[in-house]
């Protein structure tokens, strides 16, 4: 499967960017996944909750299903391989890996100069371009404008080859 990691530093507006891409890469009729990443253990699940008393009691996983979505809730002793979780997926033509900054893959960074944090990018020759809301004159990869995601969408259907894809199938 395609798949781009979009990483940061926390407060870099990877959300934001990837809330903004999905609709411009779905009216191009693509089937569009995400997986996020989390730093620290997250919840899910309500206290309280029927799925929740199932994994308090012992389950190393619980799904919980209702008409319109699904959910499985899977525990763990440490954090997954990218590969792994990918085996999970269902196919998509590209699945966006928000964080994650040490899988390989391709990886667009988000970088805003005004929080004060250097560069991902020197170290990870696998960040292929750079989205940013400032000039970065020293930077060796493609830069793209943060505030253009048309843009941004246009690099991504290049890189992935989706450019060339959709214009043959439609």
């Amino acid at each position: 499967m395609r798949t781009l990691g979009i990483v940061g530093w926390s407060g870099s507006g990877k959300t934001t960017l990837i809330t903004k891409l999905i609709p411009l890469l779905k009216a191009r009729k693509l089937r569009i996944s995400t997986i996020k990443h989390a730093h620290a253990g997250f919840e899910m699940d309500t206290p309280g909750k029927d799925s929740f008393r199932h994994r308090e009691a012992g389950v190393g996983e619980v799904m919980v299903v209702s008409g319109n979505r699904w959910a499985l809730l899977h525990e763990t002793e440490k954090e997954p391989k990218l590969d792994n979780l990918l085996l999970r997926m269902t196919e998509a033509d590209i699945i966006l890996v928000e964080g994650m900054k040490d899988a390989e893959i391709s990886k667009l960074e988000i970088h805003r100069p005004s929080l004060g944090k250097p560069p991902i990018w020197p170290n990870q020759p696998d960040i292929l371009a750079v989205a940013s809301d400032e000039p970065l004159d020293n930077c060796d990869r493609v830069v793209l404008p943060l505030n253009r995601p048309d843009r941004i969408v246009s690099w991504i259907l290049r890189l992935t080859g989706l450019e060339i894809t959709r214009v043959i199938n439609s």
